[in-house]
């Protein structure tokens, strides 16, 4: 693939990836080769997650919705403690706190979808 085209898609990607809500700092996003990530590695694993969660749905894997709680407060503390300057995050932290709370928050929608058609 030219040089060209490859700008123009990571561009697109770039301003795709603005249009979702991403901060997109550089120092907190994955890069290949030359170019970064078009969403910071925090947001990379929350779509990791929600691509697992969906995966776990379809295959019947059930997760207790307290461990979707307990996912989504690991995230909260490592973006607290970098927060209040305690301990700066890594950006293999991010990913896999991330991914954690990707797959928290397609399970609690996909409960409260159950819950909702069970009432009907």
């Amino acid at each position: 693939m030219k040089k060209s085209t490859q700008r123009k898609i990571w561009a697109w990607s770039m301003r795709l990836g603005n249009r979702c809500g991403c901060h997109q700092r550089e120092d907190r996003s994955f890069k290949i080769g030359e170019f970064q990530f078009p969403i910071c590695s925090r947001c990379t694993g929350i779509l990791l997650g929600q691509i697992i969660s969906v995966i776990f749905i379809f295959v019947k894997a059930n997760i207790p919705i307290y461990l979707d709680f307990i996912f989504l407060g690991i995230m909260f503390l490592d973006w607290y403690v970098q927060f209040k300057q305690i301990k700066e995050s890594t950006n293999f932290r991010r990913l896999i706190t991330g991914t954690l709370a990707g797959i928290a928050q397609i399970n609690i929608l996909y409960q409260i979808i159950i819950y909702i058609i069970k009432l009907f």
